[in-house]
């Protein structure tokens, strides 16, 4: 067991957080899944569901993708009623340093998620069961925010890391020539 856990730490720089990461989104889903062939509460199904996917929501916006992936976006409205979108992550370096296998699990478990819940739409729509969407559509739209969010976030994150590469070359370019030109 020793052996097994060793193996996984080796290849996720955060274990505990890809699990949680994942274990959010399978818990709305799969509850949402079960709960639809066993219960007949809507209300139930509804409230459980919505709050699962309420807090895969957060713990991906504040959690795992500042872990994961370095990044985190929220929204906020000014004063003439404008959206206005504000995103921070790593630095450059420490961009470039991130694990590749945390970023490959947060980013196909976003887009997976997303999937899931459209394929679990066009179900309710054959069995004709308009309720249910009313579920899938706040679940779809957590996730289609947090897609569109950390999407935005991430190419202000490439434009930070090529102007941080940009600056880093022509920094250590120019001191190069300098010191070559006095002879240092």
């Amino acid at each position: 067991m020793d052996q097994q856990q060793q193996t996984v730490s080796e290849n996720y720089a955060n274990p505990k957080t890809c699990f949680f990461h994942v274990l959010f989104k399978a818990a709305a889903l799969a509850f949402y899944i079960l709960s639809t062939l066993f219960v007949n509460n809507f209300v139930i199904i509804f409230v459980i569901t919505v709050l699962l996917a309420a807090l895969d929501f957060w713990v991906v916006k504040n959690v795992s993708g500042r872990i994961l992936v370095g990044l985190r976006w929220w929204n906020e409205i000014n004063d003439q009623g404008e959206s206005i979108w504000k995103f921070e992550c790593l630095d450059g370096e420490s961009l470039a340093r991130m694990n590749k296998k945390d970023s490959w699990l947060f980013w196909w478990t976003l887009y997976l998620t997303a999937a899931a819940w459209i394929i679990l739409g066009i179900f309710s729509l054959i069995r004709l069961q308009a309720d249910y969407l009313l579920v899938i559509g706040v679940c779809l739209s957590l996730s289609i925010a947090n897609i569109v969010g950390f999407t935005k976030c991430n190419k202000d994150a490439k434009k930070n890391i090529q102007d941080w590469t940009t600056h880093t070359l022509l920094t250590g370019n120019i001191r190069s020539h300098v010191q070559s030109a006095f002879g240092l």
